[in-house]
C-alpha cells in the first residue's frame, strides 16, 4: 500500500463520477456551463465530444446529478451494447415507467412518450444524457432519433446529449446530426490544470505538501499530453512506484519510468 508512504487517507487519482470528487477544470466547467445552457434554451440535441479520456463520463455523471438534485427528470445511460428493447425499457424506467409483460417496442415505446407528455404538462424539462453515442448501434441511433423527433414543439422541453469521440460522430447519421444545435468540446488540459489537479487530489486525500517536482509535473503533462484519464493513470502508478522505491517526492526520472517500461501511454 503507498498510501501510509505518502500519508494519504484514500487514493487520490481513482477515476471517480461523484461530484464531491470532480476536479472543474476550466473546460470542464465550460461544458457544465454549455449544458445547462443547452437545457434552459429548450434546444433539442447537444454533442459532447472528446478523444478518449477526456471525462464526457464524469461530466455527464456531474450533470446528472444537478440535475436529479434539483429534482428534475433526467436519463443517464451508456448506449455501448444496448438493443432498441433495452435502451426504450432504461429510459422508460428512469422516467418511472413499470413496463408490464410482454416487454415489446411498441409498449415500451408507449410508456416514454407519456412520461415526455407528462413532464410537459408539468413544464419540467426532461434531459438524457446519452454516453458512447459514436458506438451505438444503428437500431438504438434509430429508436434515438425517434425520440429527438418526438413533439418537437417548444413546450415538450426535451434535451438529448450525444456523447462520443469527435472523430466517431459521423456514425450518428444526419437524422441526429442534422438536429444538433449546440457542440461542446472537451479540450486537453493546460499545465496548469494538470499542476491544478494534481495538488487539489493530493490534497483531499490527506497531504498538503508536495508530492510531484516541478519537472515531474511539466513532463507528466506532456507525456499525458493533457488528457485526464492518461493523467490521473500516471500519477497513480508514480505514486505506486515512488512508495515502492522509498522516495520522498516523484522526480522525472519515476514519470519517465513508469510511462515507458508500463507503456501506460502511447508516445
Amino acid at each position: 500500500m503507498y498510501l501510509s508512504h505518502w500519508g494519504l487517507i484514500e487514493s487520490p487519482f481513482r477515476s471517480r463520477i461523484a461530484a464531491r470528487y470532480f476536479y472543474r477544470s476550466p473546460t470542464h466547467e465550460e461544458a457544465l456551463a454549455r449544458l445547462q445552457f443547452l437545457v434552459d434554451e429548450g434546444h433539442r440535441i447537444g454533442l459532447l465530444m472528446g478523444e478518449a479520456g477526456s471525462g464526457k463520463s464524469l461530466v455527464l455523471g456531474v450533470f446528472a446529478d444537478q440535475r436529479r438534485s434539483a429534482g428534475r427528470p433526467v436519463v443517464m445511460t451508456s448506449l455501448l451494447g444496448m438493443d432498441r428493447l433495452e435502451f426504450l425499457y432504461t429510459v422508460g424506467t428512469e422516467l418511472g415507467s413499470r413496463p408490464k409483460a410482454p416487454v415489446v417496442v411498441s409498449s415500451l415505446w408507449r410508456g416514454v412518450a407519456d412520461h415526455l407528455l407528462a413532464n410537459r404538462y408539468q413544464a419540467l424539462e426532461t434531459v438524457l444524457l446519452l454516453d458512447d453515442a459514436d458506438r451505438a448501434g444503428r437500431d438504438i441511433l434509430a429508436q434515438v432519433a425517434r425520440l429527438a423527433n418526438h413533439d418537437l414543439s417548444p413546450e415538450s422541453r426535451l434535451t438529448v446529449v450525444l456523447a462520443g469521440q469527435r472523430e466517431r460522430m459521423g456514425r450518428l447519421g444526419p437524422a441526429l446530426l442534422e438536429l444538433a444545435e449546440l457542440r461542446i468540446d472537451l479540450e486537453p488540459w493546460e499545465p496548469s490544470d494538470t499542476e491544478d489537479y494534481l495538488k487539489s487530489s493530493l490534497a483531499q486525500a490527506g497531504r498538503r505538501t508536495a508530492v510531484f517536482d516541478d519537472a515531474a509535473v511539466a513532463r507528466l503533462h506532456e507525456l499525458a499530453r493533457g488528457v485526464p484519464r492518461h493523467v490521473a493513470r500516471l500519477a497513480d502508478l508514480a505514486l505506486v512506484a515512488g512508495a515502492g522505491r522509498k522516495l520522498d517526492a516523484i522526480d522525472v526520472d519515476t514519470i519517465e519510468s513508469v510511462c515507458h517500461e508500463l507503456g501506460v501511454i502511447e508516445v
